[in-house]
């Protein structure tokens, strides 16, 4: 069986999709893409979609990082994904979702605004991930970076974002007080909700919020290196008042 991973490092569900491959023990090959590179990489490499996480075994390719959670659980059922209660399966499975539909959009939308209207965060990008010529990178990747902010910032999104961040941390906390992640064994909503939760721990300006909760402690448990730190003052003060811990 061969496994080869593909991502980009500032990708939560990249990094889920490596620690589901190394929770299983599965012999990989991890291929790191240039951010804002990869839609076009992955394409050379015969997939059809732009989408990362991305894995190629025994030939066929498999996009995005619920699936690949569970062809996961296929090739190999030690140690589970998911429990073997049904019960307890889809609380997990809901989490999962909750956590590729909803959670990682937050940190993805904060840090796609910071690249475009901080341009000194994308130089800090391409220096934590090794790119040669960080400076001259960051500016060969603007328009991209551009094209991906634009959603973003399209109905103020990226407020919204911002503002959710409370929520979505409240609701990973209540999820570790429910047991349905958080235990003594790691399940596949535990992968998907850590990452995007180190993500966040990533921005200062959000540390009011996101430090000293049980969300931000499972984050360190598995992921305690991610990413580039964004340090305080790249977001405005003005969207950051409305921050208020429940």
């Amino acid at each position: 069986m061969g496994i080869k991973l593909y991502g980009t490092p500032p990708s939560p569900p990249s990094r889920s999709a490596l620690l589901m491959v190394e929770r299983k023990g599965l012999d990989h090959k991890m291929v790191w893409l240039l951010p804002g590179m990869w839609p076009a990489l992955l394409r050379t490499r015969g997939f059809r979609g732009g989408t990362v996480p991305a894995m190629k075994v025994d030939g066929r390719r498999i996009q995005g990082s619920t699936l690949i959670s569970r062809e996961l659980e296929e090739l190999k059922a030690e140690p589970p994904l998911f429990p073997s209660d049904s019960e307890k399966r889809v609380a997990v499975e809901e989490a999962e979702r909750w956590g590729d539909e909803v959670l990682q959009n937050v940190p993805r939308r904060i840090v796609r605004w910071l690249s475009v209207h901080r341009p000194e965060t994308k130089v800090m990008i391409a220096t934590d991930v090794g790119i040669p010529f960080p400076r001259f990178a960051a500016w060969i990747n603007t328009p991209t970076a551009k094209h991906l902010a634009n959603k973003v910032d399209a109905d103020g999104e990226i407020r919204g974002a911002i503002a959710q961040v409370p929520e979505a941390l409240d609701q990973a906390d209540q999820l570790i007080a429910d047991g349905v992640i958080g235990g003594d064994e790691p399940n596949a909503a535990d992968f998907q909700i850590a990452t995007s939760v180190r993500a966040l721990l990533n921005v200062g300006d959000l540390d009011p919020v996101t430090k000293e909760r049980p969300a931000a402690d499972l984050a360190m448990r598995y992921v305690p290196e991610f990413g580039t730190d964004f340090p305080a003052g790249l977001l405005p003060d003005e969207w950051l008042t409305a921050l208020k811990r429940s």
